[in-house]
């Protein structure tokens, strides 16, 4: 029998948006190595795996959220770890200086719709779901953040601005939380290989942003990433893995890169 370095066999954990992108690696890694995964989304995709769990929940949805959680209490007794995937990116620009394409500026609906699934989301299920944190004395949240949180990212400033947002709670829900022995922990991948998730219509609507054409959009990633490729998605969620585990028990308040090293400069 071979040893398991992570030790997060019977975790109870719950991923928000893990029925396609980064949040289906990381189910999937989750369970490779043992733990109990909720998958809470609007839709699912079915793995075969008892240790999986799927539960259709609207993030923004304060009722449901609450209900999600309760019901996962009730089936375990326990949650282990929260991680805060689920979110949604549509480019938008703050002013169409060419005229060209209005619906590409930023609107309300868009505004609300972005702040709703990558703010409201988050806020809803750590504070469900750190009241059990408390009981137990024991707990941790991982928000996916992006490098955009960073950075900053042109035609995206709304996502920046939710990337940048859960930056800030992370910080601040470690103060709080720490001496409940909770943890709260930020990743922000870079560049990431293509997944389902990158429509026609987003790269149309990013392309226009940033006044260049789809196919001039990915360009040559060597220039600006020192280790000249992409970000694989299972090295993102090998690195959730670990933040899951208790090998990272003294890791809190913090957002770690995981970008190949991109930078501006």
């Amino acid at each position: 029998m071979t040893h398991n370095w992570l030790e997060i066999e019977h975790k109870v954990i719950i991923v928000t948006g893990g029925t396609s992108g980064i949040g289906r690696q990381i189910v999937n890694s989750l369970l490779e190595n043992g733990a109990i995964v909720y998958n809470v989304d609007l839709k699912d995709d079915p793995i075969n795996n008892e240790n999986y769990s799927f539960i259709q929940t609207d993030v923004t949805n304060e009722e449901a959220v609450q209900s999600t959680v309760h019901r996962i209490i009730e089936e375990q007794s326990q949650i282990d770890v929260l991680i805060n995937n689920a979110g949604i990116n549509l480019p938008r620009l703050l002013v169409d200086v060419k005229g060209e394409k209005p619906e590409y500026e930023i609107n309300m609906k868009d505004l609300d719709l972005m702040f709703g699934v990558n703010l409201k989301g988050p806020i809803l299920f750590s504070q469900e779901v750190s009241r059990q944190f408390v009981k137990q004395n024991k707990g941790v949240i991982v928000n996916i953040s992006s490098e955009a949180g960073q950075e900053g990212s042109e035609g995206q400033s709304i996502y920046s601005a939710t990337k940048a947002a859960l930056i800030g709670f992370t910080r601040s829900w470690a103060k709080e939380l720490g001496k409940y022995n909770i943890k709260v922990v930020a990743i922000a991948p870079g560049i990431l290989e293509e997944t389902g998730l990158r429509t026609k219509q987003y790269e149309e609507a990013l392309a226009y942003s940033r006044n260049t054409t789809v196919d001039k959009l990915n360009g040559d990633y060597s220039k600006s990433i020192p280790l000249s490729r992409v970000g694989g998605l299972s090295e993102v969620a090998d690195l959730v893995c670990y933040l899951s585990s208790d090998r990272s028990s003294y890791i809190t308040g913090t957002t770690i890169n995981i970008s190949g090293g991109k930078s501006r400069g």
